[in-house]
């Protein structure tokens, strides 16, 4: 029994010493109502709350219309890193995509998301607007 709790007290101890982890400033992005073809690119914002350098290793979004790009440097413990994500607003009506991190955090896969409405109709109103001169 001794041995049994002794054993469970080390593992308690020994992860937690060398670890990365992220704290997002936020895990989920609401665009809002976007015009069509507006700036589609948004930055998730995180720090290293760990005392290992965080690398992420790779990203992966949940369809090929949303772009997200990674820190190419690993980020130290302390600091913050960004993960931008770029959606294509050509695309017309709703959209709820998943942003999938893989990194040597504790938990070594990490999902953000990101959603809005892209409409058409605001679009072409400015359209209009900018050939008539108004």
């Amino acid at each position: 029994m001794k041995l049994l709790t002794t054993f469970i007290l080390f593992l308690f101890v020994s992860f937690p010493i060398n670890s990365q982890e992220f704290k997002f400033e936020t895990e989920s992005i609401n665009y809002g109502k976007v015009s069509k073809g507006a700036n589609g690119e948004r930055v998730f914002v995180f720090t290293n709350i760990g005392d290992a350098p965080l690398i992420i290793k790779n990203i992966q979004s949940s369809c090929g219309c949303t772009v997200p790009k990674k820190p190419e440097k690993p980020i130290m413990p302390g600091e913050k890193g960004e993960i931008k994500v770029s959606y294509d607003t050509k695309r017309v009506g709703g959209f709820s995509k998943q942003i999938t991190i893989f990194s040597n955090a504790k938990t070594a896969r990490k999902t953000l998301k990101i959603r809005g409405f892209v409409d058409k109709k605001e679009f072409l109103e400015k359209e209009k607007s900018m050939l008539s001169g108004n």
